[in-house]
């Protein structure tokens, strides 16, 4: 029976899964997910029941857990729970493809070295997707390496969508507006397809709110615009990051400041966002949780960017007929998606409180112009969907 393990590093965890390739759709043996690297990082593992096999392990360290110390541990918990597993390809979540990468591909080690020269475009992410992806081929070289991009989804954007005001030579170059999260969006857009097709044909704004966050408008499940642009720094603010932001302060930090390149990189990729503004953390749980004045600031600033977002990319569709949250924040905060949608009647939006309580598939009200879903995003099963495809 043959496998697919499918790599899915964001910038604080790591998602892992077994998939048996033996019919037409891919079906899940096991999951797991290293979550909180860089901290107390822990290990879970499930079986497809949802059952726990490892609940929330510490990981065991001399320092900090890193991506790589967190996937050698996963494949030690995959290789003692499931030692027959018969791994023939591994997929892999990668951030950035570049303007090469429109869909799935098989890669190779040149493969690697070549999405190596995007890593100043997606600092938090790239070198750890590409670490899995060496560390998969040291450990499985026989398998077949298929590279999934967040990118891809949004490849088709429309021009408006996809340019800067800058000379023309630059966007020759490659400096556009990429576009990231397109794996989960991809599966949004299919499950939507599934189960609500009047809704998919239609305008929908999908929120992928987590550690990193951004929004994707689309239209009959094609991108038309996205909250993030260049790099993953655009659009919402985010666990570390700063989103949106006037590049007149990047001058004025140079400047003024003293800052030097590396150091404005480490302050808008690692120090801002929430854990900036509230001085304490940047996970939403520590925050809905806290008593601290910044803490809920951060919170306020957060739901409205979101909410300003969501009303400029129903502009950019010319209309709105469904709004997706998923995401770790937006498939299990009520806090965070009641506060997104309040006083969005004018546009349609009306929130069912009781719903929303409890993470319901639909949490709109019967009589509201808009549709509110929660559906939780699966970009495994879009990259075990794409291995089993490129490898046959």
């Amino acid at each position: 029976m043959a496998h697919a393990l499918t790599l899915n590093a964001g910038s604080s965890s790591l998602k892992f899964g077994l998939f048996d390739l033996s019919a037409v759709e891919p079906s899940l043996i096991a999951s797991g997910k290293a979550d909180r690297i860089g901290g107390a990082a822990t290990l879970t593992l499930k079986n497809p029941d949802g059952v726990r096999l490892i609940d929330a392990a510490p990981i065991p360290t001399d320092g900090v857990v890193d991506h790589q110390g967190a996937l050698a541990t996963a494949l030690n918990a995959l290789n003692d729970h499931l030692p027959q597993a018969d791994i023939v390809t591994v997929g892999h979540r990668i951030v950035h493809g570049g303007l090469h990468y429109s869909g799935p591909a098989l890669i190779d080690a040149k493969s690697v070295e070549k999405l190596a020269e995007l890593e100043p475009f997606a600092p938090l992410h790239q070198p750890h997707n590409l670490a899995a992806v060496r560390a998969a081929m040291q450990e499985f070289p026989q398998a077949a390496q298929v590279g999934c991009f967040d990118t891809a989804f949004h490849r088709d954007h429309p021009f408006v969508n996809d340019v800067f005001a800058l000379p023309r030579a630059y966007y020759d170059k490659g400096v556009r507006r990429y576009g990231f999260h397109g794996l989960s969006y991809d599966y949004i857009a299919g499950e939507l397809a599934r189960t609500a097709p009047q809704l998919h044909a239609g305008r929908v704004v999908v929120a992928h709110l987590g550690n990193g966050a951004s929004m994707c408008g689309m239209k009959a499940g094609q991108s038309m615009a996205s909250s993030m642009g260049f790099s993953t720094l655009d659009g919402l603010p985010m666990g570390t990051r700063c989103g949106q932001i006037d590049p007149g302060v990047l001058l004025y930090l140079m400047q003024q400041e003293g800052l030097s390149a590396d150091g404005i990189s480490t302050l808008l990729y690692t120090q801002s966002g929430l854990l900036g503004l509230s001085g304490l953390s940047n996970d939403m749980r520590t925050l809905q949780s806290s008593d601290s004045e910044q803490a809920q600031q951060a919170i306020d600033y957060f739901t409205f960017r979101a909410r300003r977002e969501l009303g400029g990319l129903a502009a950019a569709l010319e209309g709105l007929d469904g709004v997706v949250f998923c995401g770790g924040i937006g498939e299990n905060s009520s806090l965070i998606r009641d506060r997104i949608c309040a006083g969005l009647g004018w546009i349609g939006i009306e929130i069912d409180a009781a719903a929303n309580a409890t993470n319901a598939p639909v949490i709109s009200t019967e009589t509201a112009q808009v549709k509110v879903m929660v559906i939780p995003t699966n970009e495994e099963i879009v990259i075990a969907r794409a291995c089993a495809k490129l490898t046959g």
